[in-house]
């Protein structure tokens, strides 16, 4: 059974040994992961007070309901264009981008770790690494609106998904997904506990305004998550069928 701090203690001396590109790749992967984003929430704030006033306008006679309308219908056009623009960036480029990271992990964490690695994730199987990372993050949406704990599970579940096809870049998307569940399963639970010891790290990163999580925390993660994943492929290499696993 693998034990969450050697696993720890190997991703830190994987993360010192490259320090450089460890802290590189933990960035690109933060933004393909969609970790850093929010910031236009703060804009709605300050634009009540003239919704009050346009909606006051419209009670009086004052504003045509029509022109309203017709704003309000080529503002949802433009919501959903970035929407779907969003979407299509996501799965074509940020995807196959962490498959890329993930393999610079595992290859880092052998002492071979190059920049090169994150190339992996388009090269030589993009677009099957594109429908397999599509196929997993539907069905943890689909598996989240039975409520969010059940998307909770199944991302745990497929947690594994872009590790495995960083390694097995030919993989079928449906293989990658049941291989992830047969090496997470019986080990949710201890991957959930795993995450949450890094959360005094978390805290002392919202103290310092991300600094400790950008040069330390989030490498020093990173790491011993690719750890996490030679650990649950070497305890499940007998139980695996034959080719499941290079």
């Amino acid at each position: 059974m693998w034990n969450g701090r050697e696993l720890k203690a190997r991703g830190k001396a994987a993360m010192k040994a490259n320090y450089g590109l460890t802290l590189v790749s933990s960035l690109i992967l933060t933004v393909a992961t969609g970790a850093a984003t929010g910031g236009s929430v703060g804009r709605s704030a300050g634009s009540s007070d003239e919704l009050n006033v346009l909606l006051n306008n419209i009670r009086n006679g004052d504003v045509d309901p029509a022109v309203v309308m017709g704003i309000f219908i080529a503002v949802l056009g433009i919501v959903m264009v970035a929407v779907v623009f969003a979407t299509i960036f996501d799965a074509f480029i940020m995807n196959p981008l962490e498959v890329g990271c993930q393999n610079f992990f595992i290859e880092n964490s052998e002492g071979r770790g190059d920049f090169s690695a994150l190339s992996r994730g388009f090269s030589p199987s993009w677009i099957n690494n594109v429908g397999t990372m599509f196929l997993k993050d539907l069905f943890i949406v689909l598996w989240s609106c039975l409520f969010i704990i059940p998307g909770i599970i199944k991302g745990y579940s497929y947690r594994l998904v872009p590790y495995i096809m960083a390694e097995n870049p030919e993989m079928k998307g449906t293989e990658a997904i049941t291989l992830s569940r047969k090496l997470m399963n019986g080990n949710k639970w201890d991957a959930f506990v795993f995450d949450l010891s890094f959360i005094g790290w978390s805290l002392l990163s919202v103290i310092t305004c991300g600094l400790v999580g950008v040069f330390y925390a989030t490498p020093y993660y990173n790491c011993s998550c690719a750890e996490l994943y030679k650990a649950l492929k070497e305890e499940n290499a007998g139980t695996v069928t034959a080719g499941e696993l290079r």
